[in-house]
């Protein structure tokens, strides 16, 4: 069964290009909205005028690093109910810790698949 994300926002931040385009080439097929960002301080300018629905955040990352990007979302009233994804190349105890410390929803390992990345979707986006 297709699912439709028909409507729905996503944001997409990491400094890698190859990444941001291969998220917002698989969340556009479902008819998702892309917002992407090269960077935290991107991002959160970013945030406030196009408010997505969920977040996909890199972790390692220039300037402001995805755990930095994930605390100061989640610390903002406005946007603390927004689901956080994590996006590491590392699968590590340690890294998933520090992504829940921050507040963050969930944590997929690079390179995520469509599924996982849908996935993460249907988890944390309450369709109305």
């Amino acid at each position: 069964m297709e699912n439709s994300f028909e409507g729905l926002k996503a944001m997409v931040i990491d400094d890698s290009k190859t990444i941001r385009r291969t998220a917002e080439t698989l969340l556009k097929k479902v008819g998702c909205e892309v917002v992407t960002a090269t960077d935290g301080f991107d991002a959160l300018a970013k945030i406030a005028d196009n408010r997505p629905d969920i977040i996909f955040v890199d972790i390692m990352m220039p300037r402001l690093d995805g755990y930095q990007t994930c605390a100061l979302i989640k610390n903002n009233k406005e946007f603390q109910s927004t689901p956080v994804i994590m996006l590491s190349s590392k699968d590590g105890l340690f890294d998933r810790a520090k992504g829940r410390i921050v507040g963050s929803d969930q944590y997929l390992t690079k390179p995520f698949s469509r599924d996982e990345l849908l996935g993460a979707i249907s988890e944390h986006v309450a369709r109305a």
